[in-house]
C-alpha cells in the first residue's frame, strides 16, 4: 500500500455496476483469489500478468478520456479466449474493485492519509523474499529475471494501458494543458524504474527487513497524485470531437453536386 505523507491542496455479467459499488471493499482474501485465477488462466495464456500489472491496467482504463468497454480490454489484458462468463468471481471483483478506485479519485481528498484516499495494491515483492528463511531466499540475478521494484509492476500495467489507447491520451493543443499531461504521466513513468535508493523500510512488514527506499516512497506518492489528475484532467476536456472536413466547393462550371445535370452556375451556385 501507499505510504501517505505528501499532500496536495458492455456490462459482460450479471453483476451491474451499482451492485460493485454497494459491495463492501476488497480485503487480502478477495486479492488472494485474484491471484489465483491469473494464476491458473496462465495455464491457457502465458502472458496472464499479475493482479499488480492488473491494478494498473485497471486504473488507466478508469482515468483514459473515453469510456473503454470490458469487451474491448479484456482481449488486450488477459487474451482473446478470455470469457466473463467463465470467470464470473473474477470479474465481480474486478467491477468491485474499479466502483472503488472510482470513488477513490473522485473524492475531494487533501492529503494520501485521508482514508477516502486512492491506495493502489502495490506489493513488496523483494520484502515477502527477504523475510523467507535463508534456505529459501531466491538470487534476484537467477533465471526468471530481476525482482520487480515496489509499484514498478503497477506503473507498467498503468501504461501498457496508455500505450494500447494512445489515441486517447494524445495531448491536447493547448501547450499548457499539454505539458500538465506529459508531467503526469512522466511521475508515473518514473516507477518503471528499478528502485536503487538505500532500502530504509519494508511494505511487507513493519518489523521485515528494509527493501524499499525513502526515494521510491516519494515516487510512490507523486505518481497516485498523478493518478488523480489524469481522472480530473481528461473529465475537464470531455470527450473527443473529430474534426468534420467541409467539402470543398465546386467551380462555376463544374456539374451541380445536387445531379440537376445543370452547371453550378446555374444552378445552386447561382445568385
Amino acid at each position: 500500500m501507499v505510504n501517505p505523507k505528501t499532500q496536495k491542496t458492455g456490462d459482460d455479467t450479471a453483476v451491474t455496476t451499482a451492485d460493485a459499488g454497494a459491495a463492501a471493499p476488497l480485503q487480502p482474501e478477495d486479492f488472494d483469489f485474484l491471484d489465483g485465477e491469473l494464476d491458473a488462466m496462465r495455464a491457457e495464456y502465458e502472458d496472464a500478468p499479475e493482479w499488480e500489472f492488473c491494478e494498473g491496467f485497471l486504473t488507466a482504463m478508469i482515468c483514459t478520456r473515453r469510456e473503454i468497454e470490458p469487451q474491448e480490454y479484456w482481449p488486450v489484458l488477459l487474451g482473446s479466449n478470455f470469457s466473463p462468463m467463465q470467470h464470473m468471481e473474477f470479474t465481480w471483483r474486478w467491477k468491485r474493485r474499479k466502483a472503488e478506485i472510482e470513488a477513490a479519485l473522485d473524492a475531494p481528498i487533501e492529503a494520501l492519509d485521508d482514508e477516502r484516499a486512492f491506495q493502489p495494491e502495490m506489493l513488496d515483492i523483494r520484502g515477502a523474499l527477504a523475510a523467507l528463511p535463508p534456505e529459501e531466499q531466491v538470487d534476484e540475478t537467477a533465471e526468471g529475471g530481476a525482482i520487480p521494484s515496489y509499484g514498478q509492476m503497477w506503473a507498467l500495467g498503468f501504461l501498457a494501458a496508455v500505450q494500447t489507447w494512445d489515441d486517447e491520451w494524445s495531448p491536447p493543443r493547448d501547450k499548457e494543458a499539454a505539458g500538465l499531461l506529459a508531467d503526469a504521466l512522466a511521475d508515473i513513468e518514473a516507477l518503471t524504474e528499478d528502485d536503487r535508493g538505500t532500502p530504509e523500510f519494508s511494505m511487507f512488514a513493519e518489523d521485515g527487513p528494509p527493501t524499499v527506499s525513502r526515494d521510491r516512497l516519494e515516487e510512490v506518492d507523486l505518481a497516485v497524485w498523478a493518478v488523480y489528475d489524469l481522472r480530473r484532467f481528461w473529465r475537464s476536456m470531455g470527450p473527443r470531437t473529430e474534426t468534420v472536413r467541409k467539402e470543398p466547393e465546386p467551380g462555376r462550371n463544374d456539374p451541380c453536386p445536387c445531379g440537376s445535370g445543370k452547371k453550378y452556375k446555374k444552378c445552386h451556385g447561382a445568385g
